[in-house]
């Protein structure tokens, strides 16, 4: 019998959202966003909406695994919203890739969250979240935030405790910075190794039956509790049947060790901490005939010097990259930008799978606004 072969794994620095076009490719995708049946009745209300790229398809993920993502595919998620007595309602669409997700599968989440956008009015504003590397309005969304290997193809068959395949689990608790609402709870596999641990957050080897919980010894209280919680609805998930032991670091944790192949160094904990940089705007235009990308300012720098007839991209302190449309630039401008943002993060040294946001002249976000000093 034939296997299906997933496609290889996409580059992440390939990725990017799909490009504005012209007004008649404005149109087509309008018409073509019409059709799909997924986006009927969406954006009209308060609410949060996840869908998964299955064989060129958008599905429709189910609500009870909101915030469960398989890191071997594409996802695009919609938040809807208002702000307090203001009846206008606000979107954010976000297309999430998983680091094994498919060049296909990819670029077809790309170019729906375009579609969507056109669907919505072509207001919402778009961003691009890659594994490991999201946005922290993209966590706010979830209260936990669960990253699991496979995909669409992998069949998520259910199979008794004793016949599952050992898996390690990392559980950290991000800690919440100036101004952000980050989710309580970041779940991740990672290898079956003592390289894979450290001091600062909880990890839980998980053999079907069994459940080893470590706890490292600069684990805060919350990550200790939040990871509890999370091994006791595993276990009761499988009727109670798998056993729960946890262990502190340094402290009689020698049986976790052997679970997972042998004791070796602990890493320190990771950092929360962002380094602090400089704010820079830059300006791409083709006002001179040619298409140019220079820098307009840095450091500090007010919302006036946005200009309706460029592109603008933002590398702030807070949120990563934003591109700035403005609503009387070219076409040229518009679908270059993409591309200039990811070249800029090469350029820059900046890592690949930085948050990257599209907004529109007049449907910012004060994610947004919040880089601008004035």
């Amino acid at each position: 019998m034939a296997t299906l072969t997933k496609p290889k794994k996409i580059d992440i620095a390939d990725t990017n959202i799909a490009g504005l076009g012209t007004d008649l490719e404005k149109k087509v995708r309008l018409e073509a966003a019409k059709t799909e049946k997924a986006w009927e009745g969406v954006g009209q209300k308060v609410e949060l909406k996840v869908w998964r790229i299955e064989n060129f398809k958008v599905v429709p993920w189910p609500e009870s695994d909101y915030g469960k993502f398989y890191n071997g595919d594409s996802y695009i998620v919609l938040n809807t919203w208002k702000k307090p007595d203001e009846p206008k309602l606000y979107h954010d669409i976000h297309f999430w890739l998983g680091r094994e997700t498919s060049q296909d599968e990819a670029g077809t989440a790309a170019y729906k969250t375009v579609e969507l956008d056109d669907f919505l009015g072509t207001l919402p504003v778009q961003h691009r979240e890659v594994e490991g590397a999201e946005s922290a309005l993209f966590k706010s969304y979830f209260t936990e935030l669960r990253i699991v290997v496979g995909g669409v193809e992998s069949g998520f068959n259910h199979v008794k405790p004793e016949e599952y395949k050992p898996r390690l689990i990392h559980i950290h608790v991000n800690k919440k910075k100036p101004g952000q609402n980050i989710t309580g709870l970041y779940i991740k596999e990672v290898s079956i190794s003592y390289k894979s641990l450290n001091s600062g957050d909880v990890f839980v080897y998980d053999s079907g039956l069994k459940l080893l919980q470590w706890n490292g010894s600069n684990a805060s209280g919350q990550e200790k509790v939040k990871a509890a919680e999370f091994v006791r609805k595993v276990s009761s998930a499988r009727k109670g049947l798998a056993t729960i032991t946890v262990f502190d670091e340094g402290d009689a944790d020698s049986a976790f060790f052997e679970a997972i192949g042998g004791r070796g160094p602990v890493s320190p904990p990771l950092s929360d901490t962002v380094e602090k940089k400089e704010k820079k705007l830059w300006r791409l235009s083709d006002s001179t005939g040619e298409l140019k990308f220079k820098l307009e300012a840095i450091g500090k720098f007010g919302k006036k010097l946005l200009d309706s007839k460029d592109v603008f991209i933002v590398d702030g302190q807070q949120y990563g990259i934003f591109i700035w449309v403005g609503k009387s630039c070219s076409t040229l401008e518009k679908q270059s930008s993409m591309k200039t943002a990811m070249e800029y993060l090469k350029k820059e040294n900046l890592p690949m799978d930085s948050s990257i946001s599209r907004v529109l002249e007049g449907g910012e976000n004060e994610a947004f606004f919040s880089e601008f000093d004035n």
